[in-house]
């Protein structure tokens, strides 16, 4: 049968009128979802910038003709703080810092440099009298108001480096663990085992041969006083125990160990191998978290993750609750940028533990009344400063890597 012109007209504008409704209704629908994500993305910005993360400021920064320039790069050496630490409110010292990093990036001449400073520096609290150890320092700012930390942290890491501190961030232990699934994990290369057998036991005391009765391998020494007020020669000595519980709920399994050989780790291994320090030391704690980082940042910047939608927004919501900084996200981006085009450009490590070694940088003096603390040697950081300011053309501290 025949249609009229008219009848044809009809249809026509029906069918029009219903394909602009569905095009509508689809716009909605896509304008309603990159609402949301754009909700999502400025929500996380807020928390891990407390406030600070501008992000109609930064969309401004990704127009042509508006330049980018982090602080410190006209000068040519961008250094920012790294800190790792349990967690607010998490028992154990949440607000202690586990690891103290200052990442320094030459981007004009292809070069990285990492810092560590152990925890156990002696200073003073930057507005304050108070003398306390490096790692505490973040905790006081923290008691002043939020983000107090960081800004706390920078004062105190550049007068000990002698370096401009152009940002900080730091990191809880859930947010590393996350970080480190999300990129399905991140691998080292041992020469040797690696065990770590007294750390994730808990407390040591006496063995009783009731509560405390797993043999730790060390021992109690205690003074024994004679009637006259004179002390016996040979003090006596006690063995020590650990309580017996249940493996499970000990941190890290309690003796934690990875074979020799390559090793992928995943979130909590790679946690525990950064924490471990007991059974070696807090410098070679140090190193070992140098090693991670870098195996981090390597993976980070893969193209199969910056192309990996999946694993980027994984990335976001790890770090929403979990990371603090003071970079905005046009600072970020700008920064990933360098360290890609550096990365991309083959650059050169270069890597510092301040230690006590015979040839440190520091000391621990003793009988000083305030426990295991280290100091710099000539009881000045001058020769902290010269390390951190040319440790682009020092020789190699060639003892960073796996064992």
């Amino acid at each position: 049968m025949d249609i009229s012109p008219v009848g044809e007209k009809i249809k026509t504008k029906f069918f029009a009128k219903k394909w602009v409704k569905f095009l509508l209704i689809v716009i909605i629908i896509f304008a309603a979802a990159g609402g949301i994500l754009f909700w999502k993305a400025g929500n996380i910005i807020d928390k891990i910038t407390s406030g600070r993360g501008n992000i109609f400021g930064s969309i401004l920064h990704s127009l042509p003709g508006v330049k980018d320039e982090l602080k410190g790069e006209k000068d040519g050496r961008v250094n920012i703080l790294l800190l790792g630490m349990r967690g607010e409110n998490v028992p154990g010292g949440g607000l202690l810092a586990d690891t103290i990093m200052v990442m320094s990036i030459k981007p004009g001449e292809n070069k990285a440099a990492q810092i560590s400073v152990p925890r156990d520096l002696y200073v003073t609290v930057p507005g304050t009298s108070d003398k306390q150890k490096i790692n505490a320092v973040y905790f006081y700012g923290e008691q002043k108001g939020k983000g107090k930390g960081l800004e706390n942290m920078e004062k105190i890491v550049g007068e000990v480096t002698g370096l401009p501190i152009h940002y900080a961030a730091s990191i809880n232990f859930r947010g590393f663990i996350d970080l480190v699934n999300t990129i399905s994990g991140v691998q080292i290369h041992l020469d040797q085992p690696f065990t770590e057998t007294l750390q994730f036991r808990g407390l040591e005391k006496r063995c009783d041969g009731v509560k405390y009765t797993v043999p730790s391998g060390n021992y109690e020494e205690k003074r024994i006083k004679r009637k006259n007020g004179t002390y016996y020669a040979n003090p006596k000595r006690y063995p020590l125990c650990f309580e017996k519980v249940v493996t499970e709920n000990l941190e890290c399994g309690g003796n934690f160990s990875l074979p020799a050989g390559d090793v992928n780790l995943n979130g909590d291994q790679a946690l525990c191998y950064v924490r471990s320090r007991v059974t070696s030391s807090d410098f070679e704690r140090a190193k070992r978290q140098q090693i991670v980082m870098q195996a981090i940042k390597d993976k980070l910047l893969s193209a199969g993750t910056l192309t990996d939608f999946e694993k980027i927004n994984g990335i976001m919501n790890s770090l929403g609750d979990n990371l603090r900084t003071d970079m905005e996200i046009w600072e970020m981006k700008r920064f990933i940028e360098l360290y890609k085009e550096k990365n991309d450009k083959n650059y050169q490590i270069y890597q510092r533990v301040l230690e006590n070694s015979e040839e440190g940088l520091l000391y621990n003096p003793p009988e000083n009344g305030a426990g295991y603390i280290l100091l710099p040697r000539g009881d000045n950081y001058g020769k902290i400063h010269e390390v951190c300011q040319n440790i682009f053309t020092l020789p190699p501290q060639s003892d960073i890597k796996p064992k």
